[in-house]
């Protein structure tokens, strides 16, 4: 048997003759509770509800950092689901706290330092609360929620230190686990965030966990009033991983003559059956399909025929797999010029 090992962040390796790709951890990510007035990053609580009872009554597990951090450096046997709340804003602790709480849900809240205790943000003191009742796992979400992509690396490293003091200081801890400002990340910012010791960073594309993914790089599902539907959930909790090797360019901050990237994606030999790929972007600040091509039996390019014209360049590829399921593979690219 041939053992075939790939090295990705933090020096882990996985051995692929183990690993299964059917197998992963499909991150959610919410924002606000019923907070009406934002639907691009609120949910309304009767459709939280219902998307924890449709987990439920699919027998999906809810899984905790702690198991997380666990599976994903070891060979994942079943599938989970990782709950993720980025922002700390009041309308979490009205709304949604409650609810995890009753029904004994294990979650992860990632927390900007400089607006705790701001109107609308949680306090301290209620953050504390949450903490200790063991179903939650802080995380840092920057001390200023700016467009960190954007600054210089001094700027980008005095804003992560000053969140990592704070945490110190309120919790007598500074957390492990990241999570990008607005999802967006550079080869600048991962090394900043090597660099300050955090051990896990979250995005905002789309896909699913496994653990062949680059874990300052993980990828979860944005959910909202657009983007919640029932319909829609269900086929989000059912998506299966979409194991690739290495996508090209790895800096996701393109600027001036990057624009449009080539983009290419080198998938693992003889894994999964990928050609029947099929790939969407928003070139030329359209959605539209993608003409793709094989460099070689596990290489694609996209080719991406017009420069991304907004803030945001966006590749999203599937692939239907057997047990009438997609495999899920999203691409953010961040555009300097906007």
């Amino acid at each position: 048997m041939i053992l075939l090992f790939l090295s990705i962040s933090k020096s882990f390796a996985i051995n692929l003759n183990e690993f299964n790709p059917d197998k992963g951890v499909v991150a959610l990510m919410y924002h606000r509770f019923n907070e009406n007035k934002y639907p691009s990053t609120n949910i309304k609580n009767e459709i939280f509800l219902q998307h924890l009872d449709e987990i439920n009554n699919s027998k999906f597990e809810f899984i905790s950092f702690d198991k997380f951090s666990e599976i994903i450096k070891s060979k994942i046997k079943k599938n989970y689901l990782l709950l993720t709340i980025d922002d700390g804003f009041e309308s979490f602790y009205l709304n949604a706290w409650p609810v995890l709480k009753k029904r004994n849900i294990p979650f992860i809240l990632f927390v900007s330092t400089r607006e705790v205790g701001k109107y609308g943000y949680m306090t301290w003191m209620q953050i504390k609360e949450i903490e200790s009742s063991g179903l939650a796992t802080i995380g840092n979400h920057s001390h200023s929620h700016e467009y960190l992509i954007d600054w210089e690396e001094k700027k980008i490293r005095d804003d992560l230190e000053k969140s990592i003091k704070i945490f110190e200081k309120e919790l007598g801890y500074s957390p492990k686990l990241f999570s990008y400002p607005f999802g967006e990340y550079s080869t600048t910012l991962k090394k900043i965030v090597t660099d300050l010791n955090f051990e896990f960073a979250f995005g905002q594309h789309s896909g699913v966990i496994d653990s062949s993914k680059d874990f300052l790089e993980l990828p979860r599902f944005p959910i909202n009033e657009k983007y919640g539907d029932l319909k829609r959930f269900k086929s989000i909790i059912q998506t299966l991983p979409f194991p690739y090797e290495k996508i090209t360019p790895e800096n996701r901050y393109i600027k001036g003559n990057e624009n449009p990237p080539k983009v290419k994606i080198k998938f693992f030999k003889d894994l999964i059956d990928i050609k029947k790929i099929t790939c969407y972007s928003n070139e030329g600040n359209i959605w539209r399909k993608s003409d793709i091509k094989f460099t070689n039996e596990n290489e694609l390019e996209i080719l991406l025929k017009e420069k991304f014209e907004s803030e945001r360049g966006r590749i999203n590829c599937s692939l239907w797999a057997e047990k009438n399921r997609w495999r899920w593979l999203g691409i953010q690219y961040v555009i300097a010029e906007y």
